[in-house]
């Protein structure tokens, strides 16, 4: 089986009311429809910095562009087969402030799978029991640490 590697960045974002952002979508797995709870990320493309294609992943996949980036929370690595194919990601998250309501068009793409994500906000301790994937589920507990963590 061929092996694809992958660089992702994405982020965990609150809202003033500590609310965090996921997306939602159903989508069509092997014949059959699942319901997926996400969070924004995407790869990392050339010339790009972690930063950078996390910021653009979550205006592309949710239309919010008013955000900060306030802490790094870290790498973890996922294995998976899919299509015939197995995938090494290496997955880059971090916790982001939304500095403005306003939201624009999501995906410039119509026809892809991320043009399905629909925006919804949850309190962190529900969002991390409803994400589909284990991975996210932990950034969402780092994000809760960092949040809770006292600053200097």
């Amino acid at each position: 089986m061929k092996t694809k590697y992958h660089e992702t960045a994405g982020g965990v974002v609150i809202n003033n009311e500590n609310r965090v952002l996921i997306l939602e979508r159903d989508v069509n797995r092997e014949g059959t429809i699942i319901h997926e709870v996400r969070l924004p990320k995407g790869h990392i493309d050339p010339g790009e910095t972690p930063q950078q294609a996390a910021l653009r992943e979550v205006w592309e996949e949710s239309g919010y562009a008013g955000l900060k980036i306030i802490a790094d929370l870290g790498e973890a690595h996922s294995t998976f087969d899919f299509r015939g194919k197995h995938h090494e990601r290496n997955e880059r998250y971090f916790l982001m402030r939304l500095t403005s309501q306003d939201r624009g068009a999501p995906h410039p793409d119509e026809g892809s799978e991320e043009a399905l994500f629909q925006p919804a906000w949850l309190p962190l301790p529900q969002a991390e029991n409803l994400l589909t994937y284990p991975s996210e589920q932990d950034f969402i507990r780092r994000a809760q640490y960092t949040l809770l963590s006292p600053t200097d």
